[in-house]
């Protein structure tokens, strides 16, 4: 626990024995309307004050008052069952806010059930203290934990006035609380726990032996502190020093006089007290708060004179929980939640899970670096506007090769489920759907350097040449595909393929196919080889298909030049793989996460694995990167960068996924509700009429990359191919125009 005294573990929330872990329904409650117990009747009263003689007689001797206080049989009985009843509470960690930090430890989100930031007394003001002790329990420093005294008072007053009284001690207030809190975090129903003005003689007899209990184990100051911390203001307002910052924007120790009677006086109808919605019925609470004060003589005439004329003087202060409140890296945050309920680290069951996300005081602390994140907000929505006309959307992702740790996510939509503004999404564009996402995106061209992998572990070159002249392959044409059971597939109709640009079907190098992105030299390449091969390579680069979440297969041709759906994070980790010298990394998003109690949860460490040979990665990276320094960067960056282009047949994806050995980031824009065509399509105030990669996603890789590059310096990428590899001398477009682009129908 974050604070102790007296060498004791302050009471927070508490592991209760078995039969009080879920507190049982409260039952009978037609019973209790009869007029036998409806102490609204007469009747009722009289019944309802010989029940209070026999629970004052059993309170009594559990105190240790003489036997001869203790008369008749109803109060034997009573102490048969008080004997019964549990005597200790066990201690848990406080329900505390989690909070999401970034890698500098910069604060991105807090989730929580209850807002509640735990202080010792030291750091709560006597006057709050005074304050509640006056108007609650203004016996608290003489009584053991029930005040017989009170009872009879409250007794009295309720048989013969038609208001009623309570007469619950501080402590008892405290153990129910931390018996409310306890079942919270058992994940019982709220129609199971038993709340004040529900409870039975059972609760009471219950709540009062547990009282007694607590007061010979803890001082007052610590019994104060306990519930002070414990009590809920008003909302998901728990505790002293959430409801300072909230209500006053003052910590607990800097409460004066009027701040600490009205806060005291919420806690008795927190709903009804609320100095927002009722501020005249809370200064008037307030008011009468200061009275009691004045009358324990916890302030002078003069104070009182002073504060009861004073105006509530609120200054607040207000903390959304979740990621919807987050400042900004919005999604990203979506993203961490995601992983925290689906792992079983956290918790057995996802309720489990979500109970120590939102009342486990985590520390969740992440790989995201905010210098980076700032510009990739700043990209995207300069790029496509959240409200832009075309409804489109943009992303980047940075993963780090050699760790796989996610630096920046974000996107232009705006984080948040808002149905008549279309600025507004949920959906993460950067992942799949399973962690809050989308059903993937289809990569185009993006996908063609794994055909090319596949073409090189095979033992060929860069530098072979194709017949790139090919456009159909008919029905019968056989595909070889070693993990199919036949050994090859076919594709009904046969398989035309098309080029973006004419003149690109003729003979041509590897290297030269590649670097003008030529689908018909792709293809060509993939008739020759296996399938399913070309299908491992993505496999062993941590590609998915994002609609099934599986990997993909060789089972038909098409997925080679993009026709699959991919997500823009797991393009960025495998194009980190061609970065880190053909060593894949898993993703990982979390540094660390430990609980309020300082405990501390597993989180995945850094898992590289060498999936293609260095050498193989060199043969490729030499023609990326001419791909991304040349038509793309055009000499605008120092660095040594490569990168691929992508568009699919309607444009409405365009990718580029460009790489240092300092970062990968993935570029994308497009349509995230279909693949309606984007031609003609006015966005962000242009029309284009053949937009493809170089429209919106290169010239957004650019914006943020320039910014951010020397972040994470980076070394050489490999040995590009010599240049009679290129295959045509007279191939030296720069418009950056990706000619082989070809998704939706291979």
């Amino acid at each position: 626990m974050a604070w102790i005294m007296s060498g004791k573990v302050a009471y927070s929330h508490f592991v209760i024995p078995d039969t009080l872990a879920a507190p049982a329904k409260v039952v009978g409650m037609a019973s209790r309307k009869s007029p036998f117990f409806n102490t609204a009747t007469t009747l009722g009263k009289i019944v309802a004050f010989f029940g209070v003689s026999a629970l004052c007689g059993v309170l009594a001797a559990g105190m240790l008052i003489p036997a001869a206080s203790v008369a008749g049989s109803s109060a034997a009985i009573g102490m048969d069952f008080f004997d019964a009843l549990p005597a200790e509470l066990k201690q848990e960690p406080l329900s505390q806010p989690s909070k999401v930090v970034a890698k500098d430890g910069t604060q991105l989100a807090t989730f929580y059930a209850e807002n509640r930031t735990p202080v010792p007394i030291d750091k709560i003001s006597q006057n709050m203290q005074d304050a509640i002790v006056s108007i609650e329990d203004e016996r608290f420093y003489q009584h053991n934990g029930v005040d017989l005294r009170g009872i009879a008072r409250a007794a009295a007053h309720n048989l013969t006035s038609s208001s009623q009284q309570g007469a619950s001690t501080l402590t008892q207030q405290y153990v129910n609380n931390v018996l409310i809190n306890a079942a919270f975090l058992k994940g019982a129903d709220k129609s199971d726990i038993t709340y004040s003005g529900t409870k039975n003689m059972a609760d009471k007899l219950r709540e009062a032996k547990l009282a007694i209990s607590v007061e010979k184990e803890f001082t007052k100051k610590e019994i104060l502190q306990g519930y002070l911390n414990l009590v809920l203001f008003s909302g998901t307002t728990y505790g002293v020093e959430a409801a300072a910052e909230r209500y006053f924007s003052v910590h607990a120790k800097d409460l004066n006089i009027p701040q600490s009677a009205m806060l005291a006086g919420m806690v008795q109808r927190p709903n009804t007290f609320d100095p927002i919605k009722n501020p005249e019925l809370t200064l008037k609470r307030r008011n009468t708060v200061l009275a009691a004060m004045l009358k324990t003589d916890s302030i002078t005439q003069a104070e009182y004179d002073k504060a009861v004329k004073t105006k509530l003087g609120l200054k607040t202060k207000t903390l959304k929980s979740g990621c919807v409140a987050a400042s900004h890296a919005n999604y990203f945050c979506d993203y961490v939640a995601h992983l925290i309920l689906k792992d079983p680290a956290y918790g057995k069951t996802k309720a489990d899970r979500e109970n120590l996300l939102y009342r486990g005081g985590l520390t969740i602390k992440t790989t995201l670096d905010p210098r980076l994140q700032k510009e990739a907000e700043k990209e995207t929505k300069k790029s496509i506007p959240a409200g832009d006309s075309s409804n489109m959307g943009a992303a980047i992702v940075t993963i780090e090769p050699g760790t796989g740790n996610i630096l920046a996510m974000a996107q232009n939509k705006k984080y948040g489920a808002a149905p008549d503004d279309s600025s507004y999404t949920t959906y993460n564009f950067n992942v799949g759907r399973d962690m809050g996402g989308t059903n993937g995106f289809q990569g185009g061209s993006t996908m063609k350097p794994y055909t090319t992998l596949a073409w090189l572990e095979d033992g060929r070159k860069m530098s072979d040449v194709v017949d790139a002249s090919r456009d159909n392959y008919p029905a019968s044409f056989h595909w070889k595909a070693s993990c199919t059971p036949k050994g090859y597939v076919t594709v009904d109709g046969g398989y035309p393929v098309g080029n973006f640009s004419k003149g690109y079907k003729k003979r041509m190098t590897v290297d030269y196919g590649l670097y003008w992105s030529i689908n018909t030299a792709t293809v060509k390449e993939a008739s020759e080889l296996d399938l399913c091969k070309i299908a491992d390579v993505t496999k062993r680069v941590g590609l998915l298909d994002a609609s099934t979440g599986k990997p993909l297969t060789g089972t038909n041709p098409s997925f080679v030049i993009g026709s699959k759906p991919i997500t823009p994070m797991a393009q960025a980790t495998a194009f980190a793989t061609f970065a880190n010298k053909g060593e894949y990394c898993e993703n990982r998003a979390l540094e660390s996460v430990t609980d309020a109690a300082g405990n501390s949860y597993k989180v995945p460490g850094i898992s590289c694995e060498q999936v293609i040979e260095p050498g193989v990665i060199d043969s490729l990276n030499g023609t990326l990167k001419r791909i991304a320094g040349t038509r793309v960067a055009k000499g605008t960056i120092s660095q040594q960068i490569g990168g691929k282009t992508g568009t699919n047949n309607s444009a409405s994806s365009t990718w580029f996924v460009g790489y240092t050995t300092g970062m990968a980031t993935a570029a994308w824009t497009g349509r995230f509700d279909g693949n309606a065509k984007i031609a003609g399509e006015l966005i962000n105030g242009q029309r284009y009429d053949n937009p493809d990669s170089s429209t919106l996603a290169s010239p957004l890789w650019m914006g943020y990359t320039k910014d951010v590059i020397d972040y994470y310096p980076a070394e050489s990428l490999g040995k590009a191919p010599k240049k009679s590899d290129s295959g045509d001398s007279n191939s030296s477009d720069t418009s950056g125009n990706d000619n082989g682009d070809n998704g939706d129908n291979g």
